[in-house]
């Protein structure tokens, strides 16, 4: 089998990426709808941001105590209970919309229940990955993680742009897409049900005890890398990532276009996103100049889109902000779960999911509010500037940490991925 395809040897992890291909697919579909339907009611930049703050906000507030239920309890049984969850609370949505009763408000509610969901499977589903493959074959499970992740994310967007333009563009055909995302739950959960549990390699549940939350935040606070990658992250996931919104506003308000040229950024995006989540398949190890010249890069290409002039040019360019995105999102990923002891990684990568994920409803609005007062173009000159901030804070924080920024340069890496810092007398035991 071809070294980019290596954990798919493993039946479980086969099973697994199958069942959330489909959810995934999906999920970017009524990510797609979910946003129509608001500007179809009549919402705007605003708006739109608030609808993605209040599904992001449940991750600021719940990651952490997420990870912790991760630790105590199965994940695979825990994973099928949250995406059921998410699965009624699409079909509620989808429901409200065909029926034509669908209000703003009503939006706003049901995608903080949605985020509800999400806050409590992240963890899970991160952890879980590591229960399925050996530590040889994680980085490669990360790395086809993300390419199924973003297969979906060309996939999800463009179906969804031409569903709802045949539909008739207007709320109703956005409910039916919507609906569609509630079945594709049963997808994953059906797949997890039948799954070999003699190959799956459960970390021992911690118990119930206090100060579990806590234990974990020391943890990581003890260690420069995971530090370094929580403040870069938080940067570009906060501030730079809001892709639906800058997405949504730069066709609407600054090129004309429709529903299916909405799609069709997503997808453009997702293009750059798989090459890039199957090129990080292939590396056998990780070093944290990648993750640095990714971010880096992420901000500069972000500032080159909000200067292209034409809907053509702009799509032909997406691709390059996706191929850096997945490529820091990767690296991060990848040293976070080699790094962390097996006992906390439910609330190691629950507070790496807050980071990621939680800062949205901080930045969301703020993007909206820019995009609907400033002009669209500038969302993205914000998340590029913030991104190149967060970057540099990164690189302080990491030399204060450890005695000086060289050290990234002289890390080694060892067999696996895993980044040595210079100083492991600074560093918690794994």
């Amino acid at each position: 089998m071809s070294p980019t395809f290596r954990a798919l040897r493993n039946h479980n992890y086969r099973l697994y990426v199958a069942g959330t291909l489909v959810s995934n697919t999906g999920t970017w579909m009524q990510r797609v709808a979910q946003d129509w339907l608001v500007l179809t009611l009549g919402g705007g930049g605003t708006a739109l941001g608030i609808t993605t703050g209040l599904q992001f906000l449940p991750v600021l507030l719940l990651s952490p105590y997420a990870g912790v239920i991760a630790d105590r309890f199965p994940k695979r049984r825990l994973l099928q209970v949250t995406q059921g969850a998410m699965g009624v609370a699409s079909l509620l949505l989808g429901l409200l919309a065909v029926s034509g009763v669908a209000q703003t408000w009503q939006v706003f509610v049901i995608a903080f229940v949605f985020g509800v969901g999400s806050a409590f499977d992240a963890p899970a589903r991160q952890s879980f990955v590591s229960e399925m493959v050996g530590p040889d074959d994680l980085t490669n499970a990360v790395g086809l993680n993300s390419a199924s992740f973003n297969l979906a994310r060309i996939l999800g967007p463009a179906l969804a742009g031409l569903m709802i333009h045949a539909l008739g563009d207007g709320t109703r055909a956005t409910g039916w897409v919507i609906l569609l995302n509630a079945v594709s739950y049963l997808a994953i959960i059906a797949q997890l049900q039948r799954m070999d549990l003699a190959q799956l390699h459960p970390s021992r549940p911690t118990g119930r005890r206090p100060g579990a939350l806590l234990e974990g935040v020391r943890y990581v606070r003890s260690q420069p890398r995971m530090v370094m990658i929580l403040v870069l992250v938080f940067f570009a996931g906060t501030f730079g990532m809001n892709f639906m919104i800058t997405s949504a506003l730069m066709a609407t308000q600054v090129f004309g276009k429709g529903a299916g040229e909405f799609g069709v950024l997503g997808s453009a995006l997702a293009v750059g996103s798989l090459t890039g989540a199957l090129m990080a398949a292939r590396r056998v190890k990780v070093r944290l100049r990648l993750l640095l010249l990714a971010g880096t890069g992420f901000g500069v290409a972000l500032l080159v889109a909000s200067t292209l002039p034409t809907f053509t040019a702009f799509a032909l360019f997406a691709p390059v902000i996706g191929f850096c995105t997945i490529t820091m999102l990767n690296s991060a990923n990848a040293t976070i779960q080699l790094s962390a002891a097996p006992e906390l990684r439910g609330r190691v990568m629950a507070l790496y999911m807050t980071i990621v994920m939680g800062g949205t409803p901080l930045g969301s609005p703020v993007i909206g509010f820019v995009g609907e007062h400033f002009g669209a173009r500038w969302t993205l000159v914000a998340g590029g500037l913030f991104t190149l901030l967060g970057v540099a804070l990164a690189v302080g924080v990491y030399a204060r940490m450890t005695g000086g920024w060289r050290r990234l340069l002289a890390g080694s890496r060892t067999p696996g991925g895993r980044v040595e810092d210079v100083a492991p007398e600074r560093v918690a035991a794994t």
